[in-house]
């Protein structure tokens, strides 16, 4: 079986742990002029940022909702502050320590992940990350989104797949965990291509991976795109993606550890796919039943 990203957090710290969402509004440079304008063609924040993890509250406040939230819902676990929306490195160093302090003050809090673009890693702020990391469960979660230069073009993303490559590697030998976040079908994608990607990552000393589909999303620029070039995408229905994800679970390094492999966007602010309504973790058990019938066939 493959290695999930559960089983493996509560292997670690030996209770159920819950990440919290943070939004510190640092905006992203592909937006204010920097590297672009208009951000990715298929980015709208709004699809993930839940209610607590507004910019406009203090991050201690925004903790404290979260875990009040979560509390409810769960018991004996701890927590992860979660930077996550748009570029969590964005801003100078002492910001950031401030920032990253801010979020790790209560007990309960064991950890710190934090959510960038592979262009706005400089060796300062992984000094800093790695200080964090002597004393709390430290990750950078990397946007790679594809590994094909081309694709990033179309989707305006301001950066190539060898910047990705290279924050990957520094970070690991400033002796952080990384994550690498990936998006499945992007238009003209190949399946083979995809398959590729598992291939790369598992060539680079990559920790975790986060999937998901492309999901089309109301008001992004990729909405249009595939209303007016319907026939650079294709999007598969939950059993295809489900056959897609297992094999390529069963095609990375043993040791690589899957933290999801589907996103679930509000119904309302989705155009395309639609899985009848299926939630995130029944078809996640798809995939872990086709992965588990694969690797039978496969020994």
């Amino acid at each position: 079986m493959y290695r999930d990203y559960a089983s493996y957090i509560k292997e670690k710290f030996g209770v159920r742990v819950q990440k919290i969402a943070l939004n510190p509004g640092f905006g992203c440079p592909n937006r204010d002029g920097k590297i672009g304008f208009g951000g990715c063609t298929y980015c709208n924040n709004k699809t993930f940022s839940p209610f607590y993890g507004q910019a406009e509250k203090p991050i201690s406040q925004q903790m404290d909702e979260g875990i009040d939230f979560f509390a409810k819902k769960y018991k004996a676990q701890k927590y992860i502050a979660y930077f996550q929306s748009y570029t969590n490195t964005y801003a100078d160093i002492d910001t950031l320590r401030g920032i990253y302090q801010s979020a790790l003050t209560r007990d309960d809090v064991v950890g710190l992940t934090v959510a960038t673009r592979p262009d706005c890693v400089n060796d300062a702020t992984l000094d800093l990350l790695s200080e964090f990391a002597k004393k709390y469960y430290t990750v950078l979660e990397i946007g790679v989104e594809s590994c094909y230069d081309e694709t990033l073009k179309m989707l305006n993303r301001g950066h190539t797949f060898a910047q990705a490559e290279d924050t990957i590697k520094r970070a690991h030998n400033a002796g952080l965990e990384t994550c690498a976040h990936l998006i499945m079908y992007l238009p003209n994608e190949t399946t083979e291509m995809m398959f590729k990607t598992a291939d790369m990552m598992s060539q680079l000393p990559v920790n975790i991976l986060k999937l998901h589909q492309l999901q089309i999303i109301k008001g992004t620029k990729i909405e249009q795109q595939f209303y007016n070039q319907p026939d650079m995408f294709h999007l598969p229905d939950v059993e295809e993606y489900a056959e897609f994800a297992a094999r390529y679970a069963l095609r990375t390094r043993r040791d690589m550890i899957f933290e999801r492999f589907v996103s679930e966007s509000p119904r309302n602010m989705l155009v395309a796919p639609v899985w009848n309504g299926m939630k995130n973790y029944e078809i996640t058990e798809k995939i872990k039943k086709k992965f588990i019938e694969l690797e039978k066939k496969s020994q």
